[in-house]
């Protein structure tokens, strides 16, 4: 669900009515430069744009230049739109002018003010200005945003099947989406489905790390080992991302499993696990209805043992690959897949 901020950013650019400030912030840099950009575009006039918009590093402006950058008003036009980026670099003395601006900002001037990902947010902007936090997308909005973009930025159609296939291929990074995109709208004359996603991304139906992971949940040795040289060369998919993922997925069939132990009932464990990853925001990678609902289905084979257990291999992957390598990404996969697999295998001998 869209933030207060976001929804309130949504408005001012559809209604050309605006806040004096905003401060961007957040994980997520693709989208808030995406914003960044609707917000400028809506703010300024195209004919006076070169005259009233300015866009600056927080880092090149002293004090003095940070005065007269806020102090100008704006040419021929009704408002004027200032961009500071990296703003948490500002030196002493020009966040004194800031702070001071910021108590009667100019009602003619848009301020815009961005910070990086990785960086903290800060109390005292976040007070000043309508303050909008760009998380990574998650849940339904990660194939929603897909959809969106293809069709309307791309103005290609784009097949729900297609989409899951593309996010199993390339994960939740917007950029390397949108990359993507850019390519499978200029192979696909209408509609992009699974086939065009096939032919540019290099990943199939069945041969997805969505599938690796369902084998695994239902503890399908063959069918996991079969996948894994696969699904390492997929783009953006590396032994670490996949331990990563294994073990989100096994953390939520542990919960699962308790669930079951303490007389829950499988009909209710899909709406406890969304509601798990809505809580958590767990890397998982996927659209969260397919992961739950495979959760869902494959729990009942996994023991508290068994988790215990999964964890235990999961840790030692972990530690393995952080090591100097003495085995590759495929041999250390292919082990942890086994001991994630065998405890079924053996009581199903």
């Amino acid at each position: 669900m869209a933030s207060a901020g976001e929804k309130a950013l949504h408005a001012a650019v559809k209604n050309r009515v605006f806040d004096p400030v905003y401060y961007l912030f957040g994980e997520d840099d693709f989208l808030k430069d995406g914003r960044s950009r609707d917000l400028i575009n809506a703010a300024v006039d195209p004919s006076t744009r070169d005259f009233n918009l300015e866009v600056r590093r927080a880092s090149e402006l002293d004090p003095e230049g940070l005065d007269a950058l806020l102090g100008t008003p704006p040419m021929l036009a009704e408002r004027r739109v200032v961009v500071l980026r990296d703003v948490d670099k500002l030196k002493k003395g020009a966040r004194a002018v800031l702070d001071r601006y910021l108590t009667r900002p100019a009602p003619d001037t848009v301020l815009i003010l961005i910070v990086p990902s990785g960086t903290k947010p800060d109390k005292g902007l976040s007070t000043h200005a309508t303050a909008v936090e760009f998380s990574p997308l998650t849940g339904d909005r990660l194939p929603r945003w897909v959809a969106h973009h293809s069709e309307t930025v791309l103005k290609r159609g784009i097949t729900p099947e297609a989409v899951t296939l593309l996010i199993e291929a390339v994960g939740s990074d917007l950029a390397q989406l949108a990359v993507e995109l850019e390519k499978l709208a200029s192979y696909a004359s209408e509609t992009i489905d699974e086939r065009a996603v096939a032919e540019i991304v290099g990943v199939r139906r069945g041969e997805s790390v969505g599938d690796l992971l369902d084998a695994v949940a239902a503890k399908d040795a063959s069918a996991a080992l079969e996948l894994i040289p696969i699904v390492l060369q997929l783009p953006k998919t590396s032994a670490v991302s996949i331990v990563m993922l294994l073990t989100s997925q096994t953390l939520a069939l542990g919960y699962a499993e308790a669930a079951l132990a303490s007389g829950g009932s499988q009909r209710a464990l899909f709406g406890e696990l969304m509601a798990l990853l809505k809580d958590t925001g767990a890397f998982i990678n996927r659209p969260w209805g397919e992961a739950v609902t495979a959760w869902t289905k494959h729990a009942p084979r996994w023991s508290a043992a068994d988790i215990d257990a999964a964890l235990s291999a999961l840790l030692a992957a972990d530690a393995a690959l952080k090591e100097t390598k003495l085995s590759s990404d495929e041999q250390l996969l292919t082990s942890l897949v086994l001991a994630l697999c065998g405890r079924a295998v053996r009581r199903a001998a």
